[in-house]
């Protein structure tokens, strides 16, 4: 039993999800005493006030309202359904930074890709007559159109990268702003235009205007009363397929082989501008779909205002993938994990006298304190050899012996 714990502990991927847990119990930590801090000096809270923030930022999901006065929990099938609903652009904008991760390029740029998702997959959605076109082919162009949108969008970074070695994050943050301006000319500028709403401040794009909607699937019936629908399901689907080809492909050793060493790759025989540009393009096209299937849902709206400022879905979308450890499966639990802080901060919002922007420094913590999983995991590390040496009746020494490196050194110069 001990040797399987033993070899459990040793893996990596035990101890980045470790490193994650820490960060995640740290960041909730210090989110309590924040709480108790503000609560004990706002007198229209005092300490009933503080124990009711803390029961919620532990446990906002499941409440149930007031009863008396008193805080109710118990299952929610609302709180438990927008969750759902919104962890789905989540996990695909955390998927989208994931893949690039594991190929050794930051992209920063999935906001500028999810904006092109949105219009285009707006665009087909309400574009295409529903009256001659069944709407739910106008659902599958729409999502299809969406994902191809982000994925030649993200190819323009990996194309610079690729061809001129320009690094991609100032290529993501340019392409990022193209896409905001562009998409404010296609919305604002040009003849498209909603056929529902006509005045400029009323310019709203839904979906549904054209009977276009995604499916339920029958998790309206399971969650009554909520925004959720398929597309959770599919972002699910769609992540176990990135997990596949990452780690169970050809093409995805070839992808993370450039990551590691792009020179390496190129003298093993891997062609290594095709796979960053590549890479690009299916980080793009996760977060196209991201968008897609946001805006399809049918009960969610586009307002003419929101697309001259990059989508936050998109930033977001890097906290998730580092929580994950850039692992796609873990990424629809930490996908689910930081739309839940996003419940319990309306919770604390309506059911207190706190705001919602606490939850906002929980998560700015957690994602500042995953960013160094990589330490946290050294020193689990460090601590498990100290342990095993200590049981072993050793001493580890505090460093390696300078003079046997010495010895090495001149061996070799003899």
């Amino acid at each position: 039993m001990k040797e399987k714990l033993g070899k459990l502990w040793g893996k990596e991927g035990t101890k980045s999800v470790l490193a994650s847990l820490i960060s995640i119990l740290i960041g909730m930590a210090v989110g309590a005493i924040i709480i108790v801090v503000v609560g004990l000096n706002n007198p229209n809270l005092g300490p009933s006030g503080v124990m009711d923030g803390i029961r919620l930022v532990f446990g906002g999901l499941f409440s149930t309202g007031r009863e008396a006065g008193e805080l109710t929990f118990g299952f929610n099938p609302t709180n438990m359904g927008d969750m759902l609903f919104r962890a789905t652009p989540l996990i695909l904008t955390g998927l989208s930074v994931a893949v690039a991760f594991k190929t050794g390029l930051f992209n920063i740029g999935a906001p500028g890709q999810y904006l092109m998702g949105t219009a285009v997959s707006l665009m087909l959605a309400l574009g295409i007559p529903s009256e001659a076109v069944p709407t739910w082919l106008i659902w599958i162009i729409a999502f299809l159109g969406g994902m191809l949108a982000g994925a030649l969008w993200g190819c323009i970074p990996g194309l610079v990268k690729a061809m001129l070695n320009i690094n991609e994050v100032l290529a993501c943050i340019m392409t990022n702003w193209i896409a905001a301006n562009l998409v404010t000319w296609i919305f604002d500028g040009s003849d498209f235009r909603n056929l529902v709403e006509n005045t400029k401040s009323g310019y709203i794009y839904k979906t549904s205007f054209n009977g276009v909607a995604t499916a339920k699937l029958g998790l309206d019936k399971i969650f009554p009363g909520s925004q959720v629908n398929g597309g959770i399901l599919i972002a699910i689907v769609i992540a176990i397929l990135v997990y596949i080809l990452m780690n169970k492909t050809t093409l995805g050793y070839e992808l993370k082989a450039c990551g590691a060493n792009r020179h390496a790759a190129r003298y093993a025989g891997i062609a290594d501008k095709r796979n960053i540009v590549l890479s690009m393009a299916i980080a793009g096209a996760l977060s196209g779909a991201a968008a897609a299937l946001y805006y399809l849902a049918g009960n969610t709206e586009f307002y003419w205002s929101t697309y001259q400022t990059l989508p936050a879905t998109g930033f977001n979308g890097i906290p998730v993938a580092l929580l994950a450890a850039s692992n796609p499966i873990a990424v629809i639990f930490t996908g689910c994990f930081m739309s839940m802080l996003d419940i319990v901060g309306l919770q604390l919002t309506n059911l207190t006298a706190y705001n919602e922007y606490i939850t906002d420094v929980i998560i700015a913590i957690i994602v500042y304190l995953s960013a160094f999983s990589l330490v946290i995991k050294m020193l689990l590390t460090h601590r498990r050899k100290h342990k095993a040496a200590a049981a072993a009746g050793e001493t580890p020494p505090a460093q390696p012996p300078s003079d046997q490196g010495q010895g090495e050194k001149g061996g070799g110069e003899a």
